[in-house]
């Protein structure tokens, strides 16, 4: 009975904490701009594709193939911004989320003709030899994706506090016309918000890889839970989003585990819905 127990809390977390990173990267484009970003769900798809061509293309180590993954995200979501957001002349927010959502078309068009629509596989971060605790069996890809996405949590919540861009990103969250009084460049501050959106997609997108099939439309259905969970944990919440991330994970495995598999995406949804009725800006929301 633990046994099974720590089995379906650990795969919880290692849904949760993907979930978490893409939850994140939504509430920090929300909270600069004020709009949705749909084309996080591809940012997640683009970080397993660019895994992929930067070990079997170009032959690079499985650590320098994982940050340039990353890194190449976080400029084509610069690239988005600039060329994709930025032009547009209106400033209704609800046209700009449309925007997002055609430009989330685009990628995932781009990215089948470069890439293919052929299912693809990446290998572990390191060996697939199972961990035992209490005699539940944990694969270390598992541990890799709860310690990287414990670090980014930590080098985010250091960004926003520590770095000159991090305060200015949040003041212009705040208030971005007195930012923009003040002299803060409000264009790059956005792009670069995006940049870090980018980042933390494209690293949820490197840690689910090895785990999952890769194509150019994996990052959908796990973008949208990535949504659902920034929405349960309030949107546009830091701490809400990793709460939300986790909980949604776990509500998955276990329900799952308890009653059927069939039904666990079902289960977590009645919950979320609950939530929302009890606490309508989610569970850390203002």
């Amino acid at each position: 009975m633990t046994q099974d127990f720590l089995q379906f809390i650990f795969s919880g977390l290692t849904s949760g904490a993907i979930y978490a990173l893409i939850a994140l990267g939504f509430c920090v484009v929300h909270n600069t701009m004020g709009i949705v970003n749909f084309t996080q769900v591809d940012f997640v798809s683009l970080g397993g594709m660019l895994l992929y061509s930067a070990l079997f293309s170009v032959g690079l180590s499985m650590p320098i193939a994982l940050l340039a993954a990353v890194f190449g995200v976080s400029l084509v979501a610069m690239f988005v911004e600039r060329v994709g957001i930025r032009p547009a002349r209106s400033t209704d927010p609800l046209v700009l989320i449309f925007l997002t959502i055609g430009l989330s078309i685009i990628l995932r068009g781009v990215m089948a003709l470069l890439w293919g629509k052929n299912r693809m596989a990446v290998p572990s971060l390191t060996s697939d030899d199972p961990l035992r605790l209490l005699n539940a069996a944990i694969m270390p890809q598992t541990l890799w994706i709860l310690a990287l996405t414990a670090i980014a949590i930590a080098l985010l919540a250091w960004f926003y506090r520590r770095t000159r861009l991090g305060l200015m990103m949040r003041a212009v969250a705040t208030n971005p016309r007195a930012a923009a009084v003040v002299g803060l460049p409000l264009g790059r501050v956005r792009m670069l918000t995006f940049g870090l959106a980018g980042a933390l997609g494209g690293l949820a997108g490197v840690l689910v890889t090895p785990i999952t099939t890769l194509s150019h439309d994996v990052g959908v259905l796990l973008g949208l839970k990535g949504f659902a969970a920034a929405i349960l944990g309030g949107f546009g919440s830091l701490p809400g989003a990793i709460i939300g991330g986790l909980g949604l994970g776990l509500l998955e495995s276990l329900s799952a585990g308890y009653i059927s598999s069939a039904y666990k995406d079902v289960c977590a949804f009645v919950v979320l819905l609950l939530v929302l009725f009890v606490r309508p800006k989610g569970l850390m929301g203002r």
